[in-house]
């Protein structure tokens, strides 16, 4: 599921026992998704996540190289704020806990910890300064751009305006998950490393 079954309006990260207030078709969509599933009595693992990037598909990251590449100077939203999480890391946890729920030898007992749980990468940061960072990788790796860190621009929301909206906090707390599963999760920045490091090379 998403960050987008929020409204963005609470300060600080939200957990799972927040309420949601979708305020987009896509958002409302992936709560009832997320409300199906728990009427209809099935166990279930749900992860909500945020501002997913990879090596392969269209993503913000991969946007921004792209851009980077054709432009002289970019302007980025800097009042939208979330943790960019690599497929790769959802992937990985995604597999951690399944193997747990195997390993636990309870497939069929209840008391294996089903259920909603927020799953992205630690850290804050807004699309703003997570353009930059990419414009920063690139350059370190030496990438032909037309721009530098420099040149990505801090713009408002007012500024951009999207036929979706996107929460100003798409911040997700994920203590129950870590908590639940013995996990730690890493940095964005982390991510980011990874699969810069994929996209410069190949």
């Amino acid at each position: 599921s998403t960050d987008y079954v929020f409204d963005g309006s609470k300060d600080g990260g939200y957990t799972e026992d927040d309420a949601p207030n979708p305020q987009s078709v896509y958002g409302k969509t992936k709560l009832a998704g997320e409300a199906a599933l728990i009427t209809s009595g099935a166990r279930h693992l749900t992860f909500r996540t945020s501002w997913v990037f990879g090596a392969h598909g269209a993503n913000f990251a991969k946007t921004m190289l792209r851009l980077a590449a054709e432009r002289r100077s970019l302007k980025v939203v800097a009042d939208q704020f979330g943790a960019p999480t690599s497929a790769a890391l959802i992937a990985d946890v995604t597999a951690q806990v399944l193997g747990q729920y195997i390993q636990s030898r309870r497939a069929t007992s209840a008391e294996f910890p089903y259920g909603l749980y927020h799953l992205v990468a630690a850290g804050r940061t807004s699309w703003h300064e997570y353009a930059r960072a990419v414009v920063q990788a690139a350059h370190l790796a030496n990438k032909p751009l037309k721009l530098g860190p420099d040149d990505v621009q801090a713009i408002t929301t007012a500024e951009y305006p999207l036929p979706a909206p996107r929460p100003a906090n798409s911040c997700l707390d994920t203590t129950r998950l870590r908590e639940t599963f013995g996990l730690c999760l890493p940095d964005w920045r982390q991510g980011l490393d990874h699969v810069m490091t994929q996209l410069l090379t190949s």
